[in-house]
């Protein structure tokens, strides 16, 4: 949506076999674009694609981020306060995947399963669609 001032709060974030593979599928089938593509030894460790407003961030399972090889799907969600959010899901007694992290690229991130199995992630790291 044109004049969107704000970045989207949720990202689906999906791992494949063939991360190449995919996003040449999710481009040419789909109409997503690429928005970042991060390559370390030749395999795409993460990358960000776009479609309208919304962006997916997916890179190849087994490589980069063992957090995201638990399960090759799952939610990341970007908090203001990623610090008051983790110690709301550790009262509620949520099953503590990932513990409060500073990442290198900026970001201060946790991760939690819920009773079902899925991962969800939450942290500062705020991408928005390029203009």
């Amino acid at each position: 949506m044109a004049g969107m001032d704000t970045a989207p709060t949720f990202y689906p974030l999906l791992r494949y076999r063939d991360a190449r593979a995919a996003i040449a599928f999710l481009t040419t089938a789909f109409g997503f674009a690429e928005r970042e593509v991060t390559v370390h030894d030749g395999v795409v460790v993460h990358a960000e694609l776009t479609y309208g407003t919304g962006i997916v961030m997916l890179g190849t399972l087994g490589v980069g981020d063992p957090l995201w090889d638990l399960t090759p799907t799952g939610v990341y969600v970007a908090v203001d306060d990623p610090d008051a959010h983790h110690a709301r899901a550790v009262a509620a007694g949520a099953d503590i995947v990932m513990p409060l992290t500073d990442q290198d690229y900026g970001s201060r991130e946790y991760a939690a399963r819920d009773p079902e199995g899925n991962v969800w992630s939450f942290g500062t790291y705020r991408p928005a669609p390029k203009e």
